[in-house]
């Protein structure tokens, strides 16, 4: 087995991961958890064709590839606005979804389904996926070192970042510049992957904790409410400051 099967292997296992941790840690429908889930299984199973771990022909490989490019920036953009602490920049970042979404409908009308196509919208993808990440990335990991929270958002913020960074480096050289070098663009894919994927794994771990303190505080909650409903007005248990741990600690 060369270096590229084994680098392909071992990445297509990295990419399945994230999964099995959303699935294991019953996160399938939490927030914008389910758009996480739908990306990596949908480049898991992508690397798997393209490897030819899974033979269904030239024809499916392509046009799956083209669908995950397709989707690569929406999904990760919905995803992303689970780091938003406001209401407002949650919205917006929807409304750039839907015009986001737009662009590449008129970029496939013009151009078709052609790597042309593909090209064009993959770069602005990129770049507003990039952007966000950095953005996220130092807001909660100033929230981490200066409260001891959000440790788990930190560390997937950082695991994107470094993915979508190098992909922009990768797309550059494979799209832009049209490197003859195809074979080790692709060990850098694999490689960038495999890191991304495992360091993601761990800022799921650990914000699965958070989630299960999240839950536990609201049910709590609800059970107060419920117990002395009677005897203390609703609206006192409606947003009580020692119970509310769905907001980090300051926004910036």
């Amino acid at each position: 087995m060369s270096w590229s099967s084994t680098l392909g292997l071992i990445s297509s296992i990295a990419l399945f991961l994230p999964v099995l941790f959303i699935l294991l840690f019953k996160l399938g429908g939490y927030k914008t958890f389910p758009a996480l889930l739908i990306y990596y299984f949908t480049v898991f199973f992508y690397n798997l064709l393209s490897l030819n771990y899974i033979h269904t022909g030239e024809d499916t490989t392509r046009y799956w590839g083209i669908a995950n490019n397709l989707l690569d920036a929406p999904l990760m953009l919905t995803f992303l606005s689970y780091f938003s602490t406001t209401a407002s920049l949650s919205k917006r970042i929807k409304q750039l979804i839907l015009v986001f979404m737009v662009f590449e409908l008129a970029i496939i009308c013009w151009k078709g389904l052609t790597i042309t196509a593909i090209t064009i919208i993959m770069g602005p993808g990129l770049l507003l996926v990039i952007g966000f990440c950095v953005h996220f990335f130092v807001k909660q990991s100033k929230i981490a070192m200066m409260n001891g929270k959000a440790m788990g958002k930190a560390v997937m913020a950082a695991s994107l970042l470094f993915a979508y960074g190098c992909y922009a480096l990768i797309y550059v050289i494979y799209y832009v510049l049209k490197s003859p070098y195809i074979e080790h663009t692709f060990l850098i894919y694999f490689l960038v992957t495999t890191f991304s994927s495992l360091l993601l794994c761990a800022g799921i771990f650990i914000e699965r904790k958070r989630i299960y303190k999240l839950n536990e505080a609201k049910i709590a909650r609800k059970e107060l409410a419920a117990i002395y409903k009677d005897a203390i007005p609703s609206a006192s248990f409606s947003r009580g400051p020692m119970l509310d741990f769905d907001k980090d600690a300051w926004k910036s």
